[in-house]
This record gives structure tokens, C-alpha cells and sequence, in this order.
């Protein structure tokens, strides 16, 4: 855990910290907490950098002193991206965290990559809901008020399976902040965002759940039609947090990126290979090699950004670090040296371990034989791999 203090009031987030990876912004829904994401972080390893945060008031966040607003959730956002070095990004968000989503797009599109929002809508209940149930949580407070939300959150399946998961919620509902849960309610009410998304050019996938009572899919079909672009898909048997109910089936969804589902007939472009390419090689060795490159190789060097960069590095079937041991043991058995030299010292960026190394080698000598494993061995050593024995 750790703590941005902006302007406005303390934000506690978790950041995974892989630099090399591509980042991953993931709001939650009102009366929850950033541990709503954490299984589908677990399952999210090696392909993302995960960064999630608490709601003012909520989790370890500090409570709001102020009003609030939803610009200001999502501005939040942009503080916690810019602390992190974070240029751009990916975003998913659940329920008021889809909203906050819904205002990124329209402040800060530039620096959004793929766009997910889930069980939310371009406007959400009713102006008068809302101020009711800010006035019932500043007069009763949220542990009388456990019992009649925490049950909209997961279908009555889910529930009646999972039991021990509902108190845990209702314990978090509970620990909250009154006020700011109350100000965050208010917020919501002032929302209709379906004129204000038109201009987003980017691709959107929406997500809802058939036994979703606070976001039916019948609101999500009012968010689509809010956006240019916007694909829509309903989870059968699943309610308003699929991040917690159907973590899985939610990973799954991820993965299939909209946006790389036509590669094979369009391709990757430069610029988004050369992103990669920069996270995985660094911007130092990306900025010589363009430097280097003349009218002869110009042309190679892009080839090589779209398609080894952009679309086989890109592809999120395998972690990075997997496609890193898969190229250094390719390299090693063919005796690339150039590139093995550069790949072994990537492995190190990328977080490969002394032991995953020596195994990777190990097999080299086995498949590809021993004298290029002995080299492969020699060279990596050149590189700054192991230490002296005592």
C-alpha cells in the first residue's frame, strides 16, 4: 500500500510495478475498496501493471473534507498516473469507477489505451435516489445500512453460494466514511454523460450483468449508444461486481482485446509496436537503434517495431516474461550473439530470475546442444548474470 496526497485529500493505492508492462488504472465501485481487483490482478500477472486506488473515504483513502465531483474522481486519476510516470494508459472501471472512465474519455483521451467499463451507465438511477440515500447514510450511517445495499452488489446465486463473500463486503460497507460515502452519492446524481461521449474516437467495451439490479443492462445499452464506438456484452448469472464474482470469466473478456481481433487482417501499427518495443527494450536502446538506422535499414526497423514489437510481443497469450526465456533459449541454440547479448540483459529488465535463466540454458543444452548452451552460458555471465562463488 501506498499514499498520494493531492490537493484535494489523501488517495491510498497499490501499484504492481512492472515499468516494462503495460499500465492498467482500476476504479472501483461506490461502498467497496481496491481489493474488489485483486483477483483479477492475480490472474492479470506478467501481461499488465496493475494500478488501483480507494475512493475518498474508502479503503485507507482519506475521507473528503469537500465536496466532490466526478471531474475530480477522475482527475485523481491523472495525479496518481502522472506520480507514477504513468504517459498512458489502460482503464477499467466498475459502477461509479465506470463513470470516472467516462469522464477520462472525455478530459484526457490522448493518454487512454483500451477502455473497459463495466456495470455502469451514462446516467445512473435518479437525482432523488441518490440525494435519499445520501440523507439515510449521514442519519443512520452505513452499518445499519449494510443489509439493504451490500445484497444489489452479486446475483442471489452467487450469495447463496457464497455467503462468508457478502458479510466480508458488508464489513468493508460498514468501515467506511459516512460523509464522503454520502458526497460520492451526490456526485452521482449530478451525471448524465449521454450527450458528452460522442467525440471519443477510441474503442470502448462495455460490460454488464444479467442480474445486475443497480446497472441493468438496459442502462448499459443507453452508455452504448452514448459512444461512437462501443461494443457491448452481458455476463448471463452475474451481478453488479463481475471483478468479484466472476473474476475469471472477466479476465477472459480482457484478454480478447477488441482491438486485436482483426491483426491478421490489418495488422499493428508503428507507433503502437514502437510502444512496446520501448517498454520492453527501454527508451535508450529503442532511441539508438531509430538513430542509427539509415535510408537502408529505415524501413527494416519499422518492419521489425509492427510486427516482432507490435504484434508477437503485443499479443497477450503469453506474459513478457515468458516470450523473454522462449527468445533468449531461440537466441542462445542458434548462437545469435548480438541479439542474445541484448535479450539476456532484457530478461534482467523484465524481472527473470538467476534461476529461470539457468533452467532456460539447461534446456538449450539438451534440445539445441551443449557447446551452444556452454557459449550461451559465457555470454550471459558478460552480461552481468550471477555472482561469485564464496
Amino acid at each position: 500500500m501506498a499514499f498520494l496526497a493531492t490537493v484535494a485529500h489523501l488517495i491510498a493505492y497499490q501499484d504492481s510495478g512492472e515499468t516494462y508492462l503495460p499500465a492498467l488504472l482500476m476504479a472501483h465501485p461506490l461502498g467497496m475498496s481496491h481489493a474488489v481487483w485483486d483477483e483479477v490482478c492475480d490472474q492479470l500477472h506478467g501481461h499488465y501493471r496493475c494500478v488501483r486506488w480507494d475512493l475518498p473515504g474508502h479503503g485507507s483513502s482519506g475521507v473528503a473534507t469537500d465536496d466532490l465531483s466526478i471531474a475530480l474522481l477522475a482527475n485523481d486519476a491523472l495525479a496518481l498516473a502522472d506520480a507514477l510516470d504513468i504517459e498512458s494508459f489502460s482503464f477499467i472501471g466498475t459502477s461509479i469507477g465506470g463513470v470516472i472512465g467516462q469522464h477520462l474519455c472525455q478530459i484526457a483521451p490522448q493518454r487512454l489505451e483500451q477502455v473497459w467499463l463495466t456495470n455502469t451507465g451514462a446516467v445512473i438511477g435518479t437525482k432523488e435516489a441518490w440525494a435519499e440515500r445520501a440523507d439515510n447514510v449521514r442519519r443512520l450511517g452505513l452499518t445499519e445500512m449494510v443489509e439493504a445495499i451490500t445484497p444489489r452488489w452479486f446475483s442471489p446465486s452467487y450469495v447463496e453460494q457464497n455467503p462468508e463473500v457478502l458479510q466480508g463486503w458488508q464489513v468493508q460497507l460498514s468501515r467506511n466514511d459516512n460523509e464522503s460515502y454520502a458526497k460520492l452519492c451526490e456526485a452521482l446524481a449530478q451525471v448524465d454523460n449521454r450527450d458528452n461521449l460522442v467525440g471519443y474516437a477510441g474503442m470502448v467495451a462495455l460490460l454488464g450483468g444479467a442480474q445486475d439490479v443497480s446497472t441493468p443492462p438496459a442502462t448499459l445499452k443507453v452508455l452504448q449508444t452514448a459512444f461512437t464506438t462501443a461494443t457491448l456484452t452481458i455476463f448471463e448469472e452475474v451481478g453488479h461486481v463481475p471483478s468479484v464474482e466472476a473474476s475469471q470469466q472477466l479476465v477472459n473478456y480482457m484478454q480478447c482485446n477488441v482491438e486485436r481481433t482483426s491483426v491478421g487482417e490489418t495488422g499493428i501499427g508503428y507507433e503502437q509496436g514502437l510502444k512496446q518495443r520501448k517498454r520492453i527494450l527501454g527508451e535508450a536502446h529503442v532511441a539508438k537503434a531509430s538513430k542509427n538506422a539509415n535510408t537502408l535499414d529505415s524501413p527494416f526497423q519499422q518492419f521489425i517495431t509492427r510486427t516482432a514489437w507490435g504484434e508477437l510481443w503485443g499479443d497477450s497469450s503469453l506474459t513478457v516474461q515468458q516470450r523473454s526465456m522462449i527468445t533468449t533459449a531461440i537466441l542462445a541454440a542458434l548462437g545469435r550473439d548480438g541479439e542474445l547479448g541484448l535479450h539476456l540483459r532484457t530478461a534482467k529488465r523484465l524481472g527473470i530470475n538467476e534461476n529461470q535463466l539457468r533452467q532456460v540454458l539447461m534446456h538449450v543444452s539438451i534440445y539445441g546442444g551443449v557447446p551452444a548452451a556452454n557459449h550461451a552460458f559465457s555470454l550471459a555471465k558478460d552480461n552481468g548474470w550471477g555472482d561469485a562463488l564464496l
